[in-house]
């Protein structure tokens, strides 16, 4: 779901649930969370360092993006949604 859908549906039941709603539908978000199983793997040193090289060598390539071009477009949007 993208961030602008996300902020929409977030508008909107804040703006349609009672808080007592609210209260029921995080309850039962948590309760469904809990019975994921979500816990993150720690990656190996062989796994950076694998994806460490496959960085450089796509840097070298001339592939990717400019990390300055990357945080002008997090400004954008992060002004974009105030």
């Amino acid at each position: 779901m993208s961030t602008a859908a996300l902020t929409g549906l977030l508008d909107y039941l804040y703006g349609t649930l009672t808080p007592s709603n609210m209260r029921w539908v995080a309850e039962h978000l948590i309760e469904r969370a809990a019975k994921e199983e979500h816990t993150p793997k720690p990656y190996t040193m062989d796994e950076i360092n694998t994806m460490l090289d496959v960085a450089e060598e796509e840097i070298a390539a001339g592939l990717g993006t400019p990390d300055e071009e990357m945080w002008d477009e997090l400004d954008v949007e992060l002004a974009r949604q105030k």
